[in-house]
């Protein structure tokens, strides 16, 4: 197995691919549960070993046209992914569907697939293989590496999209590209998400959300020491680790996911970091996705809600004493995960929480996890990207040796997404935005169960 050199990315050709056919120009509004995330970028990637067609190899010129080509044919249904967004009159952002298209680069990388260092994306990954987003909703690199394989990468604004929708969108996208019908048309029926007349709002609301102007001033980041910063990382967890980790979460005959069993035992590591800082609390935070919820005991709203292409996020959040969290067994820190949780995995949370940005607009508001302030404690926030579709992204050439989600999202709190491994059934793949000491502090304590990811485990 090769070293981890750095290597240099050559752009051949910038290209806007728009849907390949004529599209009325029309205004799309952000819903209001759109309206509750900022404005960041999210990225994804997909590896794929050198294509071969049958019997041959194909070569990458023929490689970005299908990819071009079936991209064309996707951005007609999926045409929000092809416009751009607009400030209206009250400053609130608003989607112009004007099929401007789809920025689309071309690139080589002077390195093997074998010796990307997906271990560490912000070395490989970030601002080489996955595009910087400049202009529109979505842009695209397909990038040659010397082996003769391939990374397909996206960027996207998480204004328009969140992981379900961009996963729909994704499988479209290779569908096309193998000559299929999309399997799943997305929705943008924006009033299924109306707000109710009159709305109706829990208090527990105003704990997880706050308007922008309720923002704490910044002051002295002790937590974030000069040489402490948030950086990427990519693990491995087997399938054995996990079901070890559920077995120890469950007690007293309660059953714990798979999810909640996992973030309890990072957040018991979170805490011992915590108390060598001298912090007394720490918060973790998990993503909550509402189209289940908000097709509850409808099923033509269950329907629409299933294909809907937007934002259905929420991030409901626990505090707990750090002394706790460490004293405690991972069946109760996994008690406190399902509680918390419990509370937004409710139809009227989601009505509610449409109903609470409505009195705010227009003001901005967001999370209060996401805009955390490291002198309160350190917060992270977890996402499952078991939808992750990693198994399903073959536009004709096989499906990729890897694939995973990349953001650094530009929160104050960590983010870490776990997916499911391409490599082994039953596996998770975790992608990791933390500080660096709290990574470091991982890799000593949890070392058997957070595994470096490497080529050698992917092969």
């Amino acid at each position: 197995m090769g070293g981890k050199a750095d290597f240099m990315v050559t752009v051949s050709k910038n290209e806007v691919v728009a849907a390949v056919l004529p599209l009325q120009e029309h205004w799309l509004p952000l819903s209001n549960l759109d309206l509750l995330l900022p404005p960041v970028d999210v990225g994804v990637f997909f590896c794929y070993k050198k294509p071969e067609a049958i019997g041959d190899s194909l070569g990458f010129g023929s490689v970005v046209s299908v990819l071009k080509k079936a991209l064309a044919q996707a951005l007609v249904s999926y045409y929000a992914f092809a416009g751009e967004v607009v400030a209206n009159t009250v400053g609130e952002p608003e989607l112009v569907c004007n099929n401007r298209g789809v920025d689309f680069v071309e690139a080589y990388a002077d390195v093997e697939l074998q010796n990307l260092d997906l271990h560490n994306p912000d070395q490989s990954i970030e601002g080489k293989l996955v595009p910087n987003k400049k202009i529109g909703v979505l842009s695209v690199q397909a990038t040659e590496l010397r082996c003769g394989g391939l990374v397909v990468a996206c960027t996207f604004d998480h204004r328009i999209a969140d992981a379900y929708s961009a996963n729909m969108f994704l499988v479209s996208w290779a569908e096309m590209a193998r000559s299929k019908s999309i399997s799943m048309a997305p929705s943008f029926r924006r009033s299924i998400l109306n707000p109710r007349r009159p709305g109706c709002i829990d208090p527990s609301l105003d704990l997880m959300y706050m308007p922008i102007s309720s923002l704490p001033p910044p002051k002295d980041q002790r937590y974030q020491t000069p040489d402490d910063h948030l950086i990427s990382r990519i693990y491995y967890i087997t399938s054995e680790q996990l079901n070890d980790l559920q077995l120890l979460a469950c007690s007293n005959g309660y059953k714990r996911t798979k999810l909640e069993s996992f973030s309890a035992f990072l957040w018991k590591m979170m805490a011992l970091l915590a108390a060598k800082d001298n912090f007394e609390v720490t918060k973790m935070g998990i993503v909550v996705d509402g189209r289940v919820r908000l097709g509850e005991d409808d099923k033509v709203k269950a329907s629409l809600m299933s294909s809907y292409f937007g934002n259905v996020l929420s991030i409901p959040f626990g505090s707990q004493r750090v002394n706790e969290l460490i004293e405690k067994p991972l069946s109760w820190v996994a008690n406190q995960v399902h509680d918390f949780l419990d509370q937004a995995v409710t139809k009227e949370h989601f009505l509610g929480l449409i109903d609470w940005v409505e009195a705010h607009r227009p003001e901005p508001a967001l999370a209060k996890i996401y805009c955390n302030k490291s002198y309160d404690g350190p917060a992270f926030v977890v996402s499952s990207g078991q939808r992750f579709p990693v198994s399903k992204m073959d536009f004709g050439w096989g499906c990729p040796v890897f694939g995973s989600y990349h953001f650094p999202w530009g929160g104050d709190a960590g983010y870490v997404m776990p997916m499911p491994s391409p490599a082994r059934e039953g596996d998770w793949v975790v992608y990791m935005h933390l500080f660096k000491r709290q990574l470091e502090l991982i890799e000593t304590e949890a070392g058997n169960v957070f595994r470096p990811l490497t080529f050698d485990y992917l092969d």
